[in-house]
């Protein structure tokens, strides 16, 4: 019985130790605009979490998990020097474990199920930008910088081959992004060299659906008089 609550209580504190330190180095590092902190944490500095919460796992289940009851000897019996007990489970112990336990399952359920791969596979938003009458696009794709904020982390758009483009007289950028959350919170941003940076929501709910087209011609929505357009299509595998 004390190897099985063993094997458990130092699994529970891998795991928690492991998830822990993973989710206090994210938090401390800020929003991640490519997940690549958030990746860092769990496979990099997590295994040292766990690697701790195993060892401090089993020393708080000998140290304070397992308690002794003595039992008295039936009647007409001589006890012996050393009194008899039996080996129980700690209640505080159990009750701390078991909300160790329900917060590790909430946190795994609400990770799994904010990804938008469930419900329609991997989804694509296209995002396009139409420039004013008489603005020149840059000649170079690393003068165009487009973040996309999705939650609390940030993505950058890829640019096709194909990314500079005209709308009639007007020239116009063609960009896309993974989702990656479920999430009302979504924004994207466009940094141009002689531009100030650019703002929209993107307006989908938390769950979206593929989108039948493009959204409306849309000005920025921080307030800028640069008069850039931009509209988006979200596309999906199924």
């Amino acid at each position: 019985m004390r190897f099985i609550l063993g094997f458990f209580s130092g699994l529970l504190g891998a795991l928690a130790g492991w998830a822990g330190l993973a989710a206090l180095v994210v938090l401390l590092a800020g929003p991640d605009r490519d997940g690549g902190i958030a990746m860092g944490a769990f496979f990099n500095i997590g295994p040292v979490g766990g690697v701790v919460g195993l060892i401090a796992g089993l020393w708080l289940l000998m140290r304070f998990g397992l308690v002794r009851n003595a039992t008295p000897a039936p009647a007409g019996v001589i006890p012996d020097a050393t009194p008899r007990g039996v080996t129980r489970l700690s209640f505080p112990f159990a009750t701390t474990v078991l909300l160790i336990v329900a917060g590790l399952t909430y946190w795994g359920w609400y990770e799994f199920i904010r990804s938008p791969n469930l419900s329609h596979g991997f989804m694509t938003l296209q995002i396009e930008f139409r420039l004013p009458t008489g603005m020149s696009l840059p000649d170079k794709e690393e003068d165009v910088r487009i973040e996309v904020e999705e939650a609390t982390g940030y993505a950058n758009a890829m640019l096709p081959p194909n990314w500079r483009a005209h709308d009639g007289d007007r020239k116009a950028i063609i960009s896309t992004v993974a989702l990656m959350y479920k999430t009302r919170h979504r924004a994207v941003s466009l940094t141009l060299p002689v531009v100030p940076t650019q703002r929209w929501s993107i307006d989908l709910p938390a769950d979206p659906d593929p989108t039948p087209g493009f959204s409306p011609w849309r000005l920025a929505s921080n307030g800028s008089p640069a008069g850039i357009e931009m509209h988006f299509r979200l596309s999906a595998d199924r």
